[in-house]
């Protein structure tokens, strides 16, 4: 199940929120087991073979967790044996048949292999057990209570794709008694944001998405100036597809009285490389920084290994999100692009502002690029045929995409139909204009979370009924496959 399909918003959500609250009045314990239930049968919707996989991690997992509390003089074993099960078991289901293909190839051998189901949600719930893990051991989790385990890993909101929340933060919200009954402005703000994110994802990112798979499926064809949009289009698309998930995520859980963290800080304001990820996926990077940088020594230990720890954590980044030499190479160009950023820093502060600003969003968006490429190949194909600019004319079928029935609507209701008639690509011109408006303007949606106006209340209104109405066909989230 999907936060952008009918079931969810108008069946799923009221539903499992209602028997939250509900199971809270009668014991705190039952609103738990509300959140498990809820959470298993959103997570097996359709797929009840995942829970398989699930299952067995869970079991792995909370195993161990229980012989660090009971073997405390043996917790930093059990808990290398535990990072150890996790990696493998993710390395396994997401990229054992990348090795094998690519041992074949160099032996210039020719096998098959059977295709390796990879589990939803893997590369997140792995991640949040060894968080859970490590704070069990390092004593900042007490007793390995069930529920409070189950519900942790589970909780719907953040199962599938995050954010990647702290198990200390998370629990002491869970079993604060200030948050088992319904709270009316939580509520309120709860939906609002959902309502803003589900906006961003229906009508922004699932747009542009419609302008990247043209520009795919007709690259032979494509002139420069449309390989230049879709890196453009591409860009926006899958920040408005993940931050209006990571949306949606936060405004379920402010429903349920739990914060989740931010996700997103305006990350298209960067103007480093290193500002970029301070702004983008926030929540991993904090897991990757906590967990992996600092563990290594972070820059406590000379320059060299400070670049050596930051290749480190982007290559594992890139190795997370995806088994394909993109994202392997992806990793690598963010943390060569980091360590220069912290190597030529008093240079770069030199550097008029707005110029940073642009050479930022550029290196970020030629980037991005490489998860949406089948492979390296073709990611130089689309920036070749950018640097050879022998056409600058934009094609009509990437600019048809845009012509969208709401947007006759508006235009009908605010007799614009005469610039939509006459003005060629004013619709896409519209759409880049929001999209920019909004990446580049106003503060973060998470930082006025708890803002309530009558502006907030039209707008988010707005964005609810247009986002409803945009539904149509259930699209799927870009990080829904890792």
């Amino acid at each position: 199940m999907q936060f952008n399909s009918y079931e969810f918003i108008f069946f799923f959500l009221p539903i499992s929120v209602i028997l939250y609250f509900g199971g809270n009045r009668i014991k705190p314990a039952i609103g738990k087991i509300v959140i498990i239930i809820a959470s298993l049968f959103f997570y097996s919707w359709g797929r009840l073979n995942m829970l398989i996989y699930l299952g067995i991690s869970i079991l792995v997992n909370y195993t161990l967790t229980l012989l660090i509390i009971r073997l405390k003089n043996h917790k930093r074993i059990i808990v290398i044996l535990a990072v150890a099960a996790n990696v493998g078991f993710l390395l396994y289901f997401k990229y054992l048949g990348f090795i094998a293909f690519n041992i074949s190839r160099v032996l210039r051998h020719s096998a098959e292999f059977h295709e390796i189901i990879l589990p939803l949600g893997i590369s997140f719930y792995t991640f949040q057990q060894i968080a859970y893990i490590v704070e069990t051991s390092n004593g900042n989790i007490s007793s390995a209570k069930l529920l409070d385990y189950l519900a942790y890993i589970l909780f719907y909101p953040k199962l599938v794709m995050g954010p990647i929340t702290d198990p200390v933060s998370f629990l002491s919200q869970l079993n604060d008694s200030k948050n088992i009954k319904i709270n009316t402005l939580n509520l309120a703000c709860g939906i609002k944001i959902f309502s803003l994110g589900l906006a961003k994802k229906v009508i922004l990112a699932d747009t542009f998405a419609k302008a990247v798979t043209w520009g795919y499926s007709n690259f032979a064809s494509a002139t420069a100036m449309d390989c230049m949009l879709l890196v453009l289009f591409y860009s926006f698309e899958i920040y408005f597809d993940f931050s209006g998930y990571s949306d949606m995520a936060i405004g379920v859980s402010k429903m349920m009285n739990i914060e989740l963290p931010m996700n997103f800080d305006s990350p298209y304001k960067a103007i480093s490389i290193r500002d970029f990820w301070k702004r983008w996926h926030v929540s991993l990077t904090s897991f990757l920084t906590k967990y992996i940088y600092i563990p290594l020594g972070g820059s406590r230990k000379g320059a060299f290994f400070t670049y050596l720890n930051t290749m480190i954590v982007f290559i594992v980044s890139g190795i997370w999100h995806g088994a394909n030499w993109t994202f392997i190479l992806w990793g690598l160009l963010h943390g060569v692009f980091s360590c220069l950023g912290r190597m030529f820093e008093k240079i770069e502060n030199k550097i008029f502002m707005p110029i940073r600003w642009l050479c930022t969003f550029g290196i970020v968006s030629v980037l991005w690029l490489l998860f949406s490429v089948e492979s390296i190949g073709q990611w130089k194909a689309i920036l070749y045929k950018i640097l050879l600019m022998q056409d600058t004319s934009i094609s009509e079928g990437m600019v048809s995409t845009f012509n969208l029935i709401e947007s006759r609507f508006i235009y009908d209701v605010f007799r614009l139909n005469f610039l939509s008639e006459n003005v060629r690509g004013f619709s896409m011109v519209v759409f880049i204009f929001v999209a920019c408006f909004i990446s580049f303007i106003p503060e973060n949606n998470y930082r006025k979370k708890d803002k309530l106006g009558i502006s907030s209340l039209i707008l988010s209104s707005l964005a609810f009924i247009w986002g409803v109405l945009c539904l149509g066909a259930e699209s799927t989230f870009v990080y829904y496959g890792f």
